[in-house]
């Protein structure tokens, strides 16, 4: 077991308090010196500077070809990574359910100059039909019932059921070239959410390992 599985709930406990406040937070992608992406954490939105894994994803993108790529980040949270992808040229949708997390996306994207199209949709549901060209998933993995909006950003449901509905949902939003990216960690129960995208016929692949302080993150490519 990873050292900070049990520290989990502390970790969870302490970002909250965090994030009571306003905060600010900046990434500089590689290639881009002197011009860092910055962007507002609302209360209550998922802060991407207190968790590897957005660090990770917008490394990973920092690397991909997203000009003029149809391209959603479902559940975006702050909008981060939907901005570094807008401003690689990309056309960019970022969804959330939570309304403080819609708000906030919209502020960043005027923020940083990119046009964003935001939609507050529950995974799929309220999302135009059409199928995008990259799908990116920092999704909730914990498992518990969310309960206010601000745990959905933690919480998949007692029975993983943000899991069941993201596999059933997404074929009607890819094709045989989507290229559809899921990070998660060693701490929450991979093997359960694999076994869930796999009774959906889909096939997953490790496309990057990353430890950073000690925890294991993966991002994996999921097609049908």
């Amino acid at each position: 077991m990873n050292i900070l599985t049990p520290l989990a709930p502390l970790l969870r406990k302490l970002a909250k308090v965090y994030t009571s406040k306003e905060r600010e937070f900046s990434f500089s992608p590689a290639a881009w010196a002197g011009r860092d992406i910055k962007v507002i954490i609302k209360p209550g939105v998922f802060h991407p500077g207190l968790f590897i894994s957005t660090k990770i994803l917008l490394t990973f993108i920092n690397d991909l070809n997203l000009e003029n790529e149809s391209f959603l980040e479902l559940g975006a949270g702050s909008g981060i990574i939907s901005i570094f992808a807008a401003k690689k040229g990309a056309v960019v949708y970022a969804s959330d359910i939570s309304v403080m997390a819609i708000e906030n996306i919209k502020l960043n994207a005027k923020m940083n100059d990119v046009k964003i199209n935001v939609i507050e949709s529950d995974l799929f549901k309220d999302i135009p039909q059409q199928e995008f060209n990259f799908i990116i998933i920092n999704p909730p993995y914990y498992q518990k019932d969310p309960r206010t909006e601000e745990e959905y950003a933690w919480f998949c449901g007692s029975n993983y059921e943000y899991f069941t509905n993201l596999f059933d949902s997404m074929p009607s939003y890819i094709n045989s070239s989507s290229k559809v990216y899921i990070i998660l960690s060693e701490v929450c129960n991979i093997t359960k959410i694999k076994s869930i995208g796999e009774s959906k016929g889909f096939n997953w692949k490790i496309e990057l390992q990353k430890s950073v302080w000690g925890e294991k993150n993966f991002i994996y490519s999921v097609k049908l």
